[in-house]
């Protein structure tokens, strides 16, 4: 594949599109708007593919997996409520798109990928656009529990349930996004950790997610 670092007026005009495009489906959250902005997507497509970046759709990136929808991306980063400093579990890095998303958000970005070759990608080409996280290669199902605990983690695959061991990691008043159904589609789960052993689970909109492949996933 041939990929091509440069942001022209082109591509930054398709992105002020896009913002427009996702304020009309709901997005409010001007932070998440401004980060959406910023994030040149199209680095995460081969030159070839470049006109499907700020589509409004997900697509290939290898290995089974995509780059998630841009509404996606941004209703999960949304329910985040992501706050300058927080700590975020990423459970799924994928391209990395998300993970950029989340630094310009101000979180302290811990991510984890178990396909090496997505992994491999990511550590090269996230420092070069300039964003720095905490990258991980391993069974993100488990969460990063040597780094724990965290404010909020957000997960970029459907799960068949909810991982005790991520709620186990969650902070006291963290957050937890996550979307849980069957292969086919997943309804998108915050739950908030409301004391030790106290959870408050709210169900949201449906989606559909490449599967959470691990120990504690299918």
């Amino acid at each position: 594949m041939a990929y091509k670092f440069i942001d022209n007026y082109r591509e930054k005009g398709a992105r002020k599109k896009l913002v427009t495009h996702l304020e009309s489906r709901g997005i409010q959250d001007s932070r998440v708007l401004g980060a959406i902005a910023k994030v040149p997507r199209h680095f995460f497509f081969d030159e070839t593919f470049w006109n499907q970046a700020y589509k409004d759709i997900a697509f290939p990136i290898g290995d089974g997996q995509t780059i998630s929808q841009p509404y996606t991306v941004a209703y999960q980063s949304e329910l985040l409520h992501v706050k300058k400093g927080d700590k975020v579990l990423e459970i799924g890095t994928g391209s990395g798109y998300q993970t950029c998303i989340l630094l310009e958000l101000g979180a302290e970005v811990y991510t984890i990928e178990r396909q090496e070759k997505l992994y491999q990608r990511t550590i090269q080409v996230l420092p070069y656009m300039g964003y720095k996280p905490n990258f991980f290669l391993g069974d993100g199902s488990k969460g990063i529990a040597e780094h724990a605990p965290y404010d909020k983690i957000i997960v970029t695959a459907g799960a068949p349930f909810v991982p005790e061991i991520m709620l186990k990691q969650l902070k006291l008043g963290g957050l937890l996004v996550i979307p849980v159904g069957d292969e086919k589609s997943q309804k998108m789960v915050t739950i908030l950790r409301v004391g030790e052993n106290d959870f408050e689970r709210i169900e949201l909109d449906t989606f559909r997610f490449v599967p959470l492949v691990g120990d504690k996933a299918w």
